[in-house]
């Protein structure tokens, strides 16, 4: 899975608002944690939560984006459901509780 790396804060806001389910990544090129568990969040939305659309924001790319999310650490992920924040993690995330953070609001939406 190649997840799409937005640079826009608009282009952000309309696939927020477009989309049911959103998982915004934020990392940078030189955070060496942020680059090794991207593929497993990546694994986890695909294989586990298929409807969420995924999506990446460099923060030394776009620092506005980040400056409007709030999201100055790295790793930090955000999850929308219906264009509201419903879940935020940073820094030291374990794949097994994000996918328990994501889980029930997901069941709830899709299920």
């Amino acid at each position: 899975m190649i997840t799409k790396q937005i640079i826009h804060l608009e282009e952000i806001q309309n696939l927020i608002a477009a989309n049911p389910a959103v998982l915004v990544y934020f990392n940078t090129q030189s955070c060496s944690v942020g680059e090794a568990f991207l593929p497993k969040v990546e694994e986890l939305v695909l294989s586990s939560f298929p409807k969420i659309k995924m999506f990446t924001v460099d923060l030394n790319t776009s620092p506005e984006i980040a400056a409007f999310f709030n999201a100055f650490v790295e790793p930090t992920i955000l999850v929308f459901y219906d264009g509201k924040e419903t879940v935020r993690k940073s820094r030291n995330i374990g794949v097994y509780e994000l996918k328990e953070a994501v889980e029930r609001p997901y069941k709830l939406i899709f299920e």
